[in-house]
């Protein structure tokens, strides 16, 4: 089935908005500014609505607008050297007054000197992902910033909120890019009841109001969007990228396959493609030159995990949509035109309010 896809707006940028009054997003009822008061406060905006860091899309432009529609955004800092994130974190400030945080991952070589580069900026919010943080990581952070980590089960959030996590954000399988194997449902059933002592952050799958207000209800802080944000008219994603998810259905957004046992391949949800099959056949050469003895396995590990950092640049940047990475969550089906953030978060709150005054 071929989604309806509507016309996009015309395109804005995230400077523009900013000086125009819409830096404040939506008006809020009381009811829902109340339900997640502790997330808004916690990022220091009027909207507890966190973009999600995607490499070549959370960039300057998309943060600045994120947060100057009322939201909190996240600058993904990916594979850049520490020189690289200083000009993204200084040109992002040129586009917004308001707080946004920088998401590092923690298998970067430099990770401790990305976080110096934070401290030196003045960041106000550092997010960890990718793996479980070295505790010096976090330890350093803590000096100038919030730490925010991702938890895929409730021993690990109880571990990172031990060892400093000052929030927690927690990720269903629905969700685009790296993914793991619970669902966004399950996953919040689990924790949200047993996690107190910290804000949590829900994510993955989440493309509606209604839904936003579900996880408040349970006790989330807020929620995490990425997919929602990928058709922006402040996005800088290839129009081709765009259009791709305008086009496609939920289903239409799978993870990857793991040829080998040795080689464990963290799943990667993206539409289906030919870059799909090709990452299959990488996977076999990497494996046979294993078997050959021209890799080592760390080495065939790490040539399997970088096939996706060049794959999702020839897509988001240069519109490569047939060979490239379409990484994108389940809720692909609900994007639906290219538009501006200020919209997307309107939307948005107009659902979560209209799901409130349903109840009454």
């Amino acid at each position: 089935m071929t989604k309806a896809v509507a016309p996009a707006l015309a395109t804005t940028t995230a400077n523009a908005a900013v000086g125009t009054g819409m830096e404040s997003g939506p008006m809020l009822s009381p009811r829902l500014a109340a339900l997640w008061k502790r997330g808004s406060d916690f990022f220091g905006c009027k909207i507890a609505i966190m973009g999600g860091a995607m490499t070549w899309v959370s960039e300057r432009n998309l943060v600045a607008a994120i947060c100057n529609a009322g939201g909190f955004g996240v600058i993904a800092c990916g594979a850049m050297t520490p020189a690289l994130l200083d000009a993204e974190i200084k040109a992002t400030k040129v586009l917004t007054a308001k707080p946004f945080g920088v998401n590092l991952i923690t298998m970067h070589p430099q990770l401790l000197e990305l976080v110096a580069v934070c401290a030196s900026n003045k960041v106000s919010h550092v997010v960890l992902a990718g793996g479980i943080p070295p505790t010096e990581a976090i330890k350093q952070a803590k000096n100038f910033a919030k730490v925010m980590c991702f938890a895929p089960a409730l021993v690990l959030a109880n571990r990172l909120i031990k060892n400093g996590a000052d929030a927690i954000v927690i990720e269903g399988a629905e969700a685009g890019g790296h993914i793991g194997p619970v669902s966004t449902s399950v996953l919040a059933q689990e924790i949200l009841p047993a996690v107190r002592s910290v804000p949590v952050f829900v994510a993955g799958g989440i493309g509606r109001g209604e839904a936003i207000v579900s996880y408040l209800e349970m006790g989330a802080a807020g929620v995490q969007m990425g997919t929602r944000f990928v058709c922006a008219t402040e996005s800088i994603a290839h129009p081709k990228f765009k259009q791709a998810f305008i086009r496609a259905n939920a289903r239409d957004a799978m993870p990857s396959a793991q040829l080998d046992k040795r080689f464990p391949v963290i799943p990667v949800r993206a539409l289906a493609n030919e870059g799909t099959e090709e990452f299959m056949e990488m996977q076999r050469r990497v494996v046979e030159k294993f078997t050959r003895g021209e890799l080592d396995q760390t080495a065939a590990q790490l040539e399997i995990e970088h096939f996706w950092a060049g794959a999702l640049r020839r897509a988001v940047i240069d519109g490569d949509v047939e060979r490239g990475s379409l990484m994108a969550g389940q809720s692909v089906g609900m994007v639906a035109r290219e538009e501006p953030v200020v919209a997307i978060i309107a939307e948005l709150v107009a659902q979560a309010e209209a799901a409130l005054a349903s109840r009454d």
